[in-house]
């Protein structure tokens, strides 16, 4: 995979790779993906869920797999069984952690998870309390110590360097008190783009990048250094062509009325398949070579786009919804800004019904 070899040469040497391959790898398919990481020689994998880590034990996958929301006490025995490493978000969960592991006569492995300044998941325990906490945990073993960047591509503010500078120094006293373990993270996609070399610790934890993306910089920010690019395409086939009048309204609503004349497809896609309902009116999908309008409202199975411009298409032709057409290509950063979103939501809101041909 060209992009994992560039997330692999800007890392550098003695850095290991943790790739994210949450949320069905960001839609592009986890296990197929995964298989393939792992031939590249990826260290570990990262999953949301402990649902997301036994699919992959169940496809074959043996590397070890970060499951990053932690998990709840039902989900223990699926943890153990399929060897995942949870994360562990709170002092509180790492006692609870503990005792599970202790009653059912275990150890685990976790990656303790610490809140450096995002105010999401992560403790936000003084040190020494931290160090109270790993003393007394007898099951469970630190692998891991995590945090995780907000804003790493905003060079407006100044929150990335004072993460750093805390996750440090929780790092340096944990450090001072013997608890040194070999897995210690904090770059995603963004900080590894935009080289913010003192966050790259032991290990980087890319996911958009693996894909093809790094999301564009605010303020004063270096060049990006990740070369990716999209490696997903998305195509759907034309169910019927017809032409109508000036002033047919098109779809629900009839949002959109014809100004003239028009040549129209109605394409197999709808907001069902993530086609963003969004994009009524304003979206965009390549046909025949050239970028053109998605009329009317996107329903749930269908989209109406404008095939004026040629009477080449016909039903069980296929149109592009994101990817490449000669010299006319879409991505899902810019179908994102037409649907008011990111690219992240794009990508990860294509329908398991759409099927996946891997090449």
């Amino acid at each position: 995979m060209r992009n994992y070899r560039s997330v692999r040469a800007v890392s550098g040497t003695g850095v290991a790779v943790m790739a994210v391959v949450k949320a069905n790898a960001y839609g592009h398919g986890a296990v197929e993906v995964a298989r393939v990481l792992v031939a590249e020689g990826v260290e570990w994998l990262a999953v949301s869920s402990v649902n997301e880590g036994v699919t992959l034990r169940r496809a074959g996958i043996e590397k070890p797999i970060l499951v990053m929301s932690g998990f709840l006490a039902h989900e223990w025995p699926a943890l153990t069984d399929s060897r995942l490493t949870p994360v562990v978000h709170s002092l509180e969960g790492l006692r609870a952690l503990d005792q599970l592991a202790r009653e059912s006569g275990k150890s685990s492995d976790y990656h303790l998870k610490i809140d450096s300044g995002m105010y999401r998941l992560g403790t936000r325990a003084a040190a020494d309390d931290i160090i109270a906490a790993l003393r007394a945990a007898t099951h469970a073993k630190l692998n891991g110590l995590m945090t995780h960047f907000a804003s790493p591509a905003d060079y407006t503010s100044d929150q990335s360097d004072e993460q750093i500078v805390y996750f440090a120094g929780i790092i340096e006293q944990l450090r001072g008190a013997g608890f040194s373990p070999p897995n210690v993270h904090m770059s995603s996609t963004n900080a590894l783009a935009y080289k913010r070399n003192p966050a790259w610790l032991t290990m980087v934890r890319p996911g958009h990048a693996l894909y093809g993306y790094v999301s564009p910089a605010r303020g004063d920010a270096p060049k990006p250094v990740l070369d990716v690019k999209p490696i997903l395409t998305w195509r759907a086939k034309i169910l019927t062509v017809k032409e109508i009048p000036a002033g047919a309204r098109v779809g629900y609503g009839g949002s959109f009325r014809a100004p003239e004349p028009l040549r129209i497809a109605v394409v197999a896609a709808g907001y069902a398949d993530g086609v963003p309902h969004r994009l009524a009116n304003r979206g965009k999908v390549i046909a025949a070579a050239k970028l053109v309008p998605i009329l009317g409202t996107v329903s749930m199975d269908l989209t109406t786009i404008d095939v004026s411009h040629t009477t080449s298409l016909g039903p069980g032709d296929e149109v592009t919804l994101l990817g490449r057409e000669g010299a006319v290509s879409i991505d899902a950063q810019q179908i994102a800004r037409m649907a008011g979103t990111i690219s992240y939501a794009i990508l990860c809101g294509i329908g398991d019904r759409v099927q996946r041909v891997y090449v």
